[in-house]
């Protein structure tokens, strides 16, 4: 367990600007750093980071939060991993302090699951490096391989021995539970029987962005023709193939640095370039390329260079995969290897420098690529010719950027020697149909006709962005759970009575002070059940003569709260000071004088409040059959209206019932 001082430490020290800027490329905007938001597909930046408050926030998708929040949504880690994680990237020393057997079994799910993955790649190591067996097996195939010690210690390399539960007993006897061994898929229950499921393999464990073991991949070393050559761990809570990519967490600052990905399919040829000196590389593990994936590789560079064994049978299966990439705004080239070679064969008998010659002199664009594939196949037979040309122009139809569009239009009717225009029509025909398609999903889901929606709500619509639904606002509440984080520990200065001389005299207070003794005078509630919890969580601080401040609310770990925080103190825009000194325009700030915003919001939350009382004491009266206490319910409700008309004057209301 991390002691509370060094959470403390690690989330004031963490720079949230820093920390994203590992992922995402951002520019300065005034105060604040703009970029695209790595949680959903957008076009346009609205991922907003603000150095001085120590937080993002997405006005697209929503997400907000702090360094720590932002590591746990984007590499999927609980909340003591991206603590650790930051702790060691500002090299903060954690003694964790042992774990009580109520804190144990208190521990999430996924923590536990991580515990055990990374147990069993330690144990995998292990018994590769320690034992007899493992060495004479594990350890003499990855040296066949061409592996150095480096590049095994590197990848975490183990072996499970060929044993039914040799990794079963020892991790019982270490004490990690059944359930969470079970979920891993490390180990197989059968009713009664324990057994392991990567036995007698060599393992490559599976690590996520920030370097913790998700799942493995394990080879047979044996001829068994019953068994699969590679066998991955099923899904988990942990563990989503989709979503994972070989090599990620070794290869992302190299991607970052040379604004390329190369693809390749198998754990051994992301190895064996890294070893050469080529790290920004990744695998799909065998698996057919998904948009996540893509996705994952889009938060690190726009360009994807595909790497093809040179006998690699059924390349067209990839085509796929390539109008995937295309159709997430990524550039794509593809590589073909020599006939008989592959990425790992090619990098153990080459250097890093022939290697990125090699790439870079036989690198094609994906028009020549699947041009030269389909013409050597189509021949001069015109009918497979002419689905030549669609099949290319279906997938630059895919191409969200226009420009890109056009110059591979044009890219094309030089390779096929045909008219640009006639290509331009039959883009424009395939993008038609899709639109038309489009249309007709959008009316199923609207229940309505296109001919009732006006142009611009559906044609301006980027259907990759999602449309967040706002939950019921209570906006005046919303206002004083602003002013209370944002200026709760300003001073302002009240008139508490006047001298001999009818002078006022005037003392300091907190206006978190002046809040809560206004609010509580009045027995006023917070009917928002997270606008109520922020403000209890003022009263029982305050009460205890501490006075919360805005970054409590915006590193706190109930989501709900610190996202309500974010959201009530960031902005999407903001006037810059340079412009107003520039122009020499005098603009009025909320701070000018905070009081009169304080008693603005508290008069319209109290209004607000009065309206809420008068509605529910006239559906009383309405229930009423007892004469008295009618009587009392409009005495009530006419003290309330009283009330309502003095407020209504201070604010400038009308009140016309």
């Amino acid at each position: 367990m991390i002691p509370p001082d060094k959470v403390a430490e690690i989330v004031e020290t963490a720079r949230v600007e820093e920390v994203i800027e590992d992922h995402v490329t951002l520019k300065r905007r005034g105060a604040n750093l703009l970029g695209l938001c790595p949680f959903h597909n957008e076009r346009s930046p609205s991922f907003t980071v603000s150095p001085a408050k120590g937080i993002y926030k997405c006005f697209g998708c929503g997400k907000a939060g702090n360094s720590v929040n932002f590591l746990m949504d984007h590499d999927q880690l609980s909340y003591p991993e991206a603590l650790r994680t930051l702790a060691k990237r500002y090299n903060i020393e954690i003694e964790e302090k042992e774990l009580t057997a109520d804190q144990r079994q208190q521990l999430n799910e996924k923590e536990s699951l991580s515990i055990v993955s990374q147990f069993a790649a330690e144990y995998f190591k292990q018994q590769m490096l320690e034992t007899q067996n493992g060495r004479a097996i594990g350890l003499s195939y990855f040296k066949e391989r061409g592996f150095s010690d480096a590049t095994i210690e590197k990848f975490q390399l183990g072996y499970s021995p060929d044993d039914w539960s040799a990794f079963t007993d020892a991790a019982l006897e270490k004490g990690y539970q059944i359930d969470y061994l079970s979920k891993t898929g490390l180990t197989i229950v059968k009713e009664d029987k324990k057994f392991d499921r990567f036995k007698g393999r060599v393992m490559f464990p599976i690590h996520n962005i920030s370097g913790r073991v998700l799942g493995f991949g394990g080879r047979i070393l044996t001829n068994d023709k019953k068994a699969a050559k590679y066998l991955n761990s099923p899904e988990s809570e942990i563990y989503h193939k989709s979503k994972v990519l070989y090599g990620i967490y070794y290869a992302k600052k190299s991607i970052v640095a040379n604004n390329n990905c190369f693809l390749v399919e198998g754990y051994t040829d992301v190895i064996s370039l890294h070893q050469s000196g080529v790290e920004n590389v990744v695998s799909s593990s065998g698996t057919s390329l998904t948009t996540e994936q893509i996705r994952l590789i889009k938060r690190y560079t726009p360009n994807i260079t595909i790497l093809f064994d040179g006998d690699a049978a059924g390349l067209k299966a990839s085509f796929r995969g390539i109008d995937m990439i295309l159709e997430a705004g990524l550039n794509v080239r593809v590589v073909l290897f020599p006939d008989g070679e592959d990425p790992d064969s090619f990098a153990k008998a080459h250097s890093q420098k022939e290697i990125n010659e090699f790439i870079g002199d036989n690198s094609n664009d994906f028009i020549k690529f699947k041009t030269d594939l389909l013409l050597q196949e189509a021949g001069k037979d015109p009918i497979k010719r002419a689905g030549l040309i669609k099949d290319i122009v279906d997938s630059i139809s895919l191409i969200p950027d226009p420009i890109i569009r056009t110059v591979y239009i044009q890219e094309c009717s030089s390779l096929m020697g045909m008219e640009e225009q006639i290509l331009l029509n039959e883009l424009n025909k395939v993008r038609k149909a899709k639109l038309n398609k489009q249309i007709a999903t959008e009316e199923r889901k609207s229940g309505r006709s296109i001919d009732d929606i006006p142009p611009d709500d559906f044609f301006h619509h980027d259907p990759s962005e999602p449309t967040p639904l706002p939950r019921k606002e209570n906006y005046q509440e919303r206002d004083i759970i602003r002013i209370m984080i944002l200026y709760g520990h300003h001073d302002i200065e009240l008139e508490v009575e006047k001298d001999k001389d009818g002078k006022p005299v005037k003392e300091s207070f907190k206006l978190l002070e002046v809040i809560l003794s206004d609010l509580q005078e009045d027995n006023i509630e917070f009917e928002d059940s997270i606008y109520a919890s922020i403000y209890n969580e003022f009263v029982e601080a305050f009460n205890k003569e501490s006075l919360l401040e805005e970054k409590h609310f915006i590193h706190h770990q109930e989501e709900e709260i610190r996202t309500t925080a974010i959201d009530l103190i960031s902005h999407p825009y903001e006037l810059s000071l340079q412009w107003e000194a520039k122009h020499q325009i005098l603009t009025h700030h909320e701070t000018d004088d905070l009081f009169k915003a304080l008693q603005s919001g508290l008069n319209y939350f109290k209004f607000k409040k009065l309206d809420g009382l008068k509605e529910r004491k006239q559906k009383q009266l309405e229930n009423t059959k007892e004469p008295e206490e009618y009587t009392d319910i409009l005495v009530d409700i006419m003290k309330i209206d009283n009330s309502r008309k003095k407020l209504g004057q201070v604010l400038g209301i009308v009140i016309s019932k």
